[in-house]
């Protein structure tokens, strides 16, 4: 259905190919899985059998692409319109009408089917994708995770042959990414669907594919093999591999299953002991109760470093961070949070889960000042968000976006490092100096736009911490950034919450989580439902545990890390 013939993609101005040699088949009605480091080259793949490439993005594509016989050289993403339906990264770039109903229905119109033939498919699509009760709503008031939903909807409604998927769970609760996979996954072996996925959250995934092909950073060709035979190479891996790499099982399991039942000899292994870990919510010096601690990562020593132009976190005393007390908000027609109660203290680390639309990014936004309180109130540092003024507040609390680039507009890095220097008062160089740390070898010359989107993340991120703000919010922080990305990630977090800086993060990755949350908060349609430490929570949950809780409950391990540091104790 998919043939790649010796495909090279060189973009104007580059010096070398964003891919090379790429030479495979995906044979109809199978799923392929891309996987590979970030930066080489899966959305330059997917983008090359919708025809997006190089007819929108530009460049030079030498080889041959054919999708159901088409030479995607020679017809333009209208022509395979038919045949190809494709979801990118970012969902709002692909909406034209303004209400869920109406975006399942266009592409349809588009192709000038007939009205039943819509109406009726259109159902279908709310009903296998959860979205019926949101049906009349706008768009533009859907959460990220919604509005993901409603883009592969859109196009699932006009039955294409091949579907495109660029990270299509980023975006969602796990309970819905099963929901959306499971659709997939009936498509491909009900109606012979052939679907080409690129997901860095393998974990959901892997287990899926029919078969994996792996893109390598070093420039070789690509391997492509069954799941166990690439995850046995790849450097790119879920954590249930981890722990079968780490245990020495083969097979290596795929999937949670398959490793418990592996997992009898490593769970007797680790019975008389309990996980070790050295980070305490910041000021506390007394041994932790909580049974499932987790061990503690050393954090970049450049980045404790370099804080000699500003003052620490004062946190001698006990005000909080952050107070949120008997929070409402309305947002339109609808109750996006009742009766929110949250306290964050310094050096505290806390993660936000629920399911898509549950308020998440709503009580961020009210932490930063976006929204004002219908009811209740919320205080950063001992100011009232929504009336404090800019300059003020940007030296209290920082918000990194779902989407980083709602934060860059600037035409290049250096601009976008100058701006953030001026907006926060910091010493000339502040900003820059973070992002040479964040993102070596970026130039000062370079587009935001034409960065990755973990490299966006990033940049954004370096924006917001110039100002030093003592308490940080990261919304959906790990999109778009594969394990190695996340991981370093997750040592910047460390090393701020160690300085005292308190963070929140919404987040649906639970492996994230795990690996730095000292609570979760689990809200659910505009209200907490849980609040505790993070062993507590995720253990008790099915939706919410990571991989590691599942294969060896009913022990209480997190990470694959406190296993490999329990093991080598």
């Amino acid at each position: 259905m998919i043939r790649f013939e010796n495909v090279s993609v060189t973009y104007d101005g580059a010096y070398e190919p964003a891919v090379q040699d790429i030479d495979f088949t995906v044979p109809e009605g199978e799923l392929t899985l891309l996987v590979g480091p970030s930066g080489t080259g899966k959305s330059t793949v997917l983008g090359a059998v919708s025809g997006l490439v190089p007819h929108f993005t530009g460049g030079t594509l030498r080889g041959r692409v054919t999708v159901a016989g088409r030479d995607t050289r020679t017809h333009k993403p209208r022509e395979l319109a038919d045949v190809v339906g494709t979801v990118g990264q970012d969902p709002l770039s692909h909406f034209v009408t303004d209400t869920v109903e109406d975006e399942l229905a266009y592409g349809m119109e588009s192709l000038g089917l007939a009205p039943d033939v819509m109406r009726r498919r259109v159902e279908e699509t709310l009903d296998l994708l959860g979205l019926n009760e949101l049906r009349d709503r706008p768009i533009a008031t859907l959460s990220g995770g919604q509005q993901q939903r409603v883009a592969i909807g859109s196009v699932l409604t006009p039955h294409p042959k091949v579907l495109v998927l660029d990270e299509p769970t980023s975006a969602l609760d796990p309970a819905a990414a099963e929901e959306v996979l499971a659709v997939l996954q009936r498509l491909v072996h009900d109606l012979g669907t052939t679907v080409l996925m690129a997901e860095h959250r393998l974990e959901r995934v892997v287990h899926y594919a029919d078969r994996v092909v792996l893109l390598p950073s070093s420039g070789a060709r690509p391997v492509l093999g069954t799941p166990p035979e690439v995850m046995a190479v790849s450097p790119v891996y879920p954590p249930v591999v981890d722990l079968g790499r780490l245990a020495g099982w083969s097979p290596l399991p795929l999937t949670i299953r398959d490793a418990r039942r592996s997992a009898g000899e490593l769970r007797e292994r680790l019975a008389d002991i309990a996980p070790v870990n050295g980070r305490l919510p910041h000021g506390d010096t007394s041994p932790r109760k909580d049974p499932n601690p987790r061990p503690e990562v050393p954090a970049p020593r450049r980045f404790l470093r370099r804080r000699t132009t500003r003052t620490a976190p004062d946190t001698s005393t006990p005000h909080p961070a952050a107070a949120v007390t008997a929070l409402a908000v309305h947002r339109d027609r609808v109750e996006a949070l009742r009766h929110v109660e949250l306290t964050v203290t310094p050096g505290e680390t806390v993660a936000l889960m629920g399911r898509n639309g549950a308020g998440k990014s709503t009580l961020l936004a009210a932490l930063v000042g976006l929204v004002e309180p219908t009811r209740g109130s919320v205080r950063v540092g001992g100011a009232v968000p929504h009336r404090a003024a800019p300059r003020d507040l940007v030296q209290r609390v920082g918000l990194v976006p779902q989407e980083p680039r709602d934060l860059l507009y600037a035409d290049t890095v250096a601009a976008e490092c100058a701006a953030a220097d001026r907006d926060a008062g910091a010493a000339e160089g502040s900003c820059r100096a973070l992002v040479s740390e964040l993102l070596p070898g970026v130039g000062d010359d370079t587009h935001p736009r034409d960065l990755s989107e973990g490299q966006r993340l990033a940049l954004a991120l370096a924006v917001v911490l110039t100002a030093r703000p003592p308490l940080l919010l990261l919304d959906e922080p790990t999109r778009g950034l594969d394990y190695a990305a996340k991981a370093r990630l997750v040592s910047i977090l460390r090393a701020l919450a160690a300085e005292g800086h308190a963070i929140v993060l919404a987040t649906h990755d639970v492996e994230l989580a795990a690996e730095i949350a000292h609570r979760v908060v689990v809200l659910a349609d505009g209200e907490v439902v849980a609040d505790g430490p993070t062993a507590d929570v995720v253990v008790a949950s099915p939706s919410f545990a990571p991989q590691v809780t599942k294969v060896l409950a009913p022990q209480r391990w997190l990470t694959v890390s406190q296993v490999r540091e329990a093991l080598s104790s």
